[in-house]
């Protein structure tokens, strides 16, 4: 073999090796560059981190449940809280309408959220997530023996009822109306809260209030059912709001709200799927 041919095949096994090398570095190059493009793809999509405080305006029949979905809700997003301002839905919207700050409202009618709708105030479309049902309140044990809308008429008994202008005390002045019913209580209440306070005080005989706010009271009122409630059953929408200090929180609380999570909690409280 001659010298010249022994120089060529040296020649070409070094240029062999430097392919197969710039091969395998190639290789490893595009295997940290498609980890590196996973990792930031896997970044962008992450869940970010909520933080914060937010203040729901909600319905006083509200309370029990929602106060239940904050300590679910703060336990689930350390570094969260959820303020509440609880009471009668028209007066709340009056506050939100005259600029106070809140991020969430939660309504016991169509009609009450539509006084912020209106003013342009929310930032989504309202959405119902539940319905609320009348019943009446009466002293433990029943002791006036009432069974009906009918017996509340009655000049004996001193009645409670919520405000016309709010949804629990419109509802009940719709049932009776389509009843042909005349009520004269001894007192309109701000709230269903109120009303429903009075019996538990013994300051009055029955209110007329939702089958939620009977149930939370427990062993302290009895509930009677009447068939007329059923012509007025109310709807609850919840609505970000336009000037939401944290909407991010806020539209995450409004989720677990209308989440199976949150469905279970209104349910056992007594409220009516919508």
């Amino acid at each position: 073999m001659t010298r010249s041919v022994r120089r060529t095949r040296r020649t070409l096994q070094v240029a062999g090796a430097s392919v197969a090398a710039l091969l395998a570095l190639s290789a490893c190059s595009s295997s940290g560059d498609d980890s590196s493009a996973t990792t930031k793809s896997d970044t962008s999509t992450a869940t970010p981190k909520l933080s914060g405080s937010i203040t729901v305006f909600a319905a006083a029949s509200l309370q029990e449940s929602f106060t239940t979905l904050k300590a679910d809700f703060e336990k689930a997003h350390p570094g969260t809280r959820v303020n509440f301002s609880f009471g009668g839905s028209d007066s709340l919207a009056a506050q939100i309408t005259s600029g106070a700050p809140a991020d969430v409202f939660a309504a016991a009618s169509a009609k009450t959220m539509a006084i912020v709708t209106d003013k342009k105030d929310t930032a989504a479309t309202p959405a119902t997530f539940v319905r609320n049902q009348l019943e009446i309140a009466t002293l433990p044990g029943n002791p006036d023996k009432i069974s009906s809308l009918k017996d509340l008429t009655k000049s004996s008994l001193k009645v409670v009822l919520c405000d016309k202008t709010v949804p629990c005390g419109a509802a009940a002045q719709k049932a009776l109306d389509a009843s042909k019913l005349k009520l004269t209580p001894v007192s309109y209440e701000e709230d269903v809260k109120s009303a429903l306070n009075k019996v538990v005080l013994k300051e009055a005989d029955a209110a007329v209030v939702y089958k939620t706010d009977v149930k939370a009271a427990g062993s302290k009122v009895e509930g009677v059912e009447f068939p007329e409630s059923a012509n007025a059953v109310n709807d609850y929408p919840i609505a970000l709001l336009k000037n939401a200090p944290n909407p991010t929180v806020a539209k995450a609380f409004i989720a677990l709200v209308q989440s199976a999570e949150g469905r279970q909690v209104l349910n056992d409280a007594g409220f009516l799927k919508p």
